[in-house]
């Protein structure tokens, strides 16, 4: 059975004092200077990105418009950022050419685990994909990450599989 989503304001009281500490916002290419690529380090080590190479990223990304979207969660008093994740909206031609949301690289900052960030991260994702007309919202996750994401309201289905190049 799928879980309704909590309104804003119920968020933030789960949320407690870190639901004030922690803003959670659209990436911004000022966010190469506060920690996102060391984030995403933490979630998938690769070699390091160049100033240049983010730029054009962020740029092809944001040539998406809506139909790609980059959350941060900002520590108002750093300014460092603490969580990200990215939903990626997939246009179909099934379900009378429905939308599907992808939620992607889902990460929170060790230091900064067990404070809701993750979850107040995904389910921002999810109220995105749902406003996009997506008909469900999908996540691939280790086995371990299971609950987690069961709290965010996602129930296992499926096998995923990949191919790696």
């Amino acid at each position: 059975m799928e879980q309704p989503l909590p309104t804003a304001a119920a968020e933030a009281a789960a949320a407690g004092g870190d639901g004030e500490a922690y803003r959670i916002r659209p990436l911004e290419l000022a966010d190469i200077s506060r920690g996102f690529l060391g984030l995403l380090n933490q979630l998938s080590p690769s070699p390091p990105l160049t100033e240049e190479a983010f730029r054009a990223r962020f740029e092809e990304l944001a040539a998406l418009g809506a139909d790609h979207l980059v959350l941060v969660a900002e520590d108002a008093a750093t300014g460092r950022l603490a969580a990200a994740g990215a939903v990626l909206v997939e246009r179909k031609f099934i379900r009378r050419c429905g939308r599907v949301g992808h939620v992607e690289d889902v990460v929170v900052d060790a230091a900064a685990r067990g404070r809701g960030l993750g979850e107040r991260v995904v389910r921002r994702l999810v109220e995105h994909a749902r406003g996009r007309g997506c008909y469900k919202v999908i996540i691939n996750c280790t086995p371990e990450l299971t609950g987690f994401y069961a709290k965010c309201g996602f129930v296992e289905k499926n096998v995923q599989m990949g191919l790696y190049f």
